[in-house]
């Protein structure tokens, strides 16, 4: 167990340094984030203008809100990316083969690089633009010790339900072969489902209750209200249950469907 700990940490901090090297383009994302940022505060203003209480939402958590998802965009691969690319890849050229020969599980590894990836993504695309949006717009932070460190744990486990279902998507490579139409699908259910293009909490009746009872809600919209306070006591608990609830299933769908996708692998190319 303690080498197998010591591997995966070794993995993520390997991914974390493969990020680290593409410099430019951490920064020219942290001003595209910005960029977006300042655009939907001011729509957000405009609209919390109109109605001062919407979602139960003052207007500083509506602004909040929005850069707290633009800091969590990349952090959690909304669009996909990150490891589960990789592995979508070496599905369709049968290198996933070598995967398979490792002496550790396959989800395991993955999960581990995709960690090291989101460290790396939360210190650069997630800190820019909130220390951006602090100063111009006062964002609120954190209303106590406790929401902060439930936001820390929202944040891990909102990485790892999102790893999930990219694992999922990268998965369907060995049917498919190529998991591009599959990856458009599921980022459109991301963005509309996570919270990302409106809060949840707008969404009416039996959308919203939907909506926030799907994994993908788990990205942005929970993150986001434990930050703002919204959740407290048990409240506080409900949030991230639901969000390990999530995680567990969807890691154990990863597991079944790995072992019915390698059943009988056939690699491509002979």
């Amino acid at each position: 167990m303690r080498g197998a700990g010591m591997l995966h940490v070794a993995v993520a901090t390997r991914a974390f340094r493969r990020y680290s090297t593409y410099r430019a383009a951490t920064l020219a994302g942290i001003f595209t984030n910005s960029v977006f940022g300042i655009i939907y505060s001011f729509a957000y203003l405009a609209l919390w203008d109109a109605n001062p209480t919407a979602g139960g939402y003052d207007a500083q958590d509506a602004v909040t809100y929005v850069w707290l998802g633009q800091a969590l965009l990349m952090t959690i691969a909304l669009w996909g990316g990150g490891a589960t690319d990789d592995l979508a890849e070496r599905i369709r050229t049968g290198d996933v083969a070598i995967d398979l020969y490792r002496p550790v599980g396959i989800v395991g590894w993955y999960l581990a690089s995709d960690l090291g990836r989101a460290a790396y993504h939360l210190l650069t695309r997630g800190v820019g633009p909130t220390l951006i949006g602090l100063v111009v717009f006062d964002i609120a932070l954190p209303r106590s010790s406790v929401h902060a460190l439930a936001f820390a744990a929202s944040l891990v486990l909102a990485v790892v339900v999102s790893f999930a279902i990219r694992f999922l998507v990268a998965s369907t490579a060995f049917w498919l072969l190529d998991q591009s139409g599959v990856k458009v699908m599921s980022g459109a259910f991301a963005i509309f489902f996570s919270g990302m293009m409106l809060p949840l909490v707008l969404f009416p009746g039996w959308l919203g209750t939907l909506a926030r009872a799907l994994p993908w809600a788990s990205y942005v919209q929970v993150p986001a209200d434990i930050w703002l306070g919204t959740h407290s006591g048990t409240g506080l608990l409900a949030a991230l249950g639901f969000q390990v609830a999530w995680a567990v299933v969807l890691l154990a769908v990863c597991q079944g469907v790995l072992r019915v996708a390698t059943r009988k692998v056939v690699v491509q190319g002979g």
